[in-house]
């Protein structure tokens, strides 16, 4: 035991094997009728379902990078960090323990093209997803609905005022 738990340690030299959770990085971009940009998945785990643009974090870069690195590398679209909308633990079956931050994007370039761990990209709205892949890309999209929900709010009374 090494503070409140179990973990490996070397007898010869008593180097404490800490195992962490697996960093992945996530990217939810909204486009400019709200749909939340979202890609089909090409391989396992879940392939076949949508999920947000998302892998794994690389060594040297930092969390927001490995954000815009995939969904560059998944759709084809560059963008810009725009906030910082949730980090999330779970344990995957297939991949173990994972973190998983998900950022808020700002497209400023490209155009939306299948990548390499995408069968399709697409946009839906927020409240009419397809079975997502992902327990934290749910969670995600909430959230940024409701940051979102005042916005939307004063955005649609003005469209209503005009009409």
């Amino acid at each position: 035991m090494v503070g409140d738990r179990p973990r490996e340690v070397c007898p010869a030299c008593g180097t404490i094997f800490y195992q962490n959770p697996l960093p992945a990085a996530a990217a939810l971009v909204l486009d400019t009728d709200r749909r939340v940009l979202l890609v089909k998945r090409k391989h396992p785990p879940n392939e076949g379902m949508w999920c947000l643009p998302i892998g794994f974090a690389e060594t040297g870069e930092t969390i927001a990078e490995a954000a815009l690195r995939e969904l560059r590398e998944e759709t084809g679209l560059v963008g810009r960090v725009y906030r910082l909308i949730d980090a999330d633990s779970w344990r995957s079956t297939y991949y173990g323990d994972l973190l998983v931050v998900t950022f808020e994007v700002e497209k400023t370039g490209g155009v939306e093209t299948p990548g390499d761990d995408a069968a399709a990209v697409a946009y839906f709205p927020i409240d009419e997803l397809p079975p997502l892949a992902f327990p934290s890309n749910e969670k995600a999209i909430r959230l940024c609905g409701d940051l979102h929900r005042d916005e939307r709010a004063i955005h649609d009374s003005f469209r209503q005022l005009q009409e």
